[in-house]
């Protein structure tokens, strides 16, 4: 395959201005860091899409592990970032220095060995994530019901891309393409996206993450313009119909919900929570609709549904720093706003 003349047919093209969302923030970031945005034709705008699990995590769920953490036998664990992500009035990093149990693990499954040395303790996972997480939290509740522990539960906010993007095309966004998410599309399969595709006329490449790999994709993406098509450019690990081991698993433990994505609202089936069956392990994730903002500035849901670029947020590298971050975008690494300020990206 000959790079120099994709890269150049990118910068040369001068066909129908095409918006392409790349839907994974970590495509986002692999995209700013292998500086492609500068070599793009002026007529191929990239959007950021609501791609970053924490950055899409309604203000809700923050609240309740927030109340959660209230009750001093209560443990809440939980990844790095979704520390850092604000509450209505405070984050899980506030709360513990104020003296509140909260623990960060690297991985689900650290939480067994948690909970087993400290019998009196009760640990709540915060379980946040997409399709590509999910089977790591049924792996979990495989142990946890096998074991028979009683001092876990997990508070769920999980969700699954296709309904995402549905509600992106049906709300009349402009995308003329998506560059799908690599790591999702290894659990569902590629096919997963092509009732989409053909209903909206929209092509979709499911990439990698290296730099070659992203621009195979994107020259892919624009020389299918107005075909609803899935390609798959990233055939070393995902197939058309995904992880069916995984698959099976997820619908042993969780089943489909309406959930609430940060800016877009509730969202039909778009889910995943425990089932009736295993609902003992569950801390409340049912019906944490609500969404407000602790920076009623903050621009974080058009971002989120590439209305705007982060640049074009007023409190964008001003109050809103990774220092010091007003919404979900600018905490994690996989969000749209860290990733533009860390990569200094200003796309035009």
């Amino acid at each position: 395959m000959d790079f120099e003349k994709i890269k150049k047919f990118l910068t040369d093209y001068d066909g129908p201005q095409m918006n392409i969302m790349e839907v994974c923030g970590s495509h986002t970031a692999a995209i700013a860091k292998n500086g492609i945005p500068g070599i793009l034709s002026k007529n191929i705008r990239l959007l950021s899409g609501p791609g970053c699990p924490v950055c899409v995590t309604p203000t809700s769920y923050i609240d309740k592990l927030l109340e959660l953490a209230g009750d001093l036998q209560n443990c809440i664990v939980t990844f790095g970032d979704l520390l850092r992500v604000p509450g209505s009035e405070k984050s899980l990093q506030e709360i513990r220095g104020e003296g509140a149990h909260v623990e960060m693990v690297y991985s689900p499954l650290d939480l067994l060995t948690l909970a087993g040395k400290n019998p009196d303790t009760n640990y709540i996972f915060a379980a946040v994530g997409f399709e590509t997480t999910t089977p790591v939290y049924a792996l979990l509740m495989e142990q946890l019901a096998e074991k028979k522990m009683k001092n876990v539960k997990l508070l769920t906010a999980l969700k699954t891309m296709p309904e995402a993007i549905t509600y992106l095309c049906e709300g009349g966004a402009q995308i003329d393409g998506f560059l799908a998410p690599g790591h999702v599309s290894v659990v569902t399969g590629s096919r997963i996206f092509e009732p989409i595709a053909k209903k909206y006329g929209i092509p979709f490449g499911v990439s990698g993450f290296g730099g070659e790999e992203l621009l195979v994709a994107l020259c892919g993406i624009v020389k299918a313009y107005k075909q609803g098509k899935v390609m798959n450019f990233y055939p070393s690990v995902v197939t058309e119909t995904g992880n069916e081991k995984a698959q099976a698993l997820i619908s042993k433990y969780f089943e489909p919900c309406d959930a609430t994505w940060r800016g877009m609202g509730k969202i039909p089936g778009s889910g995943r929570v425990l089932r009736k069956e295993y609902e003992y392990f569950d801390a409340g994730s049912r019906g944490l609709d609500d969404d407000k903002k602790k920076n009623a500035a903050c621009h974080c849901d058009e971002v989120l549904m590439g209305k705007i670029r982060p640049t074009q947020c007023p409190l964008y590298g001003k109050v809103c720093t990774p220092m010091t971050p007003q919404g979900a975008c600018m905490v994690s690494t996989e969000g749209s706003c860290f990733s533009y300020f860390a990569n200094k990206r200003n796309d035009k």
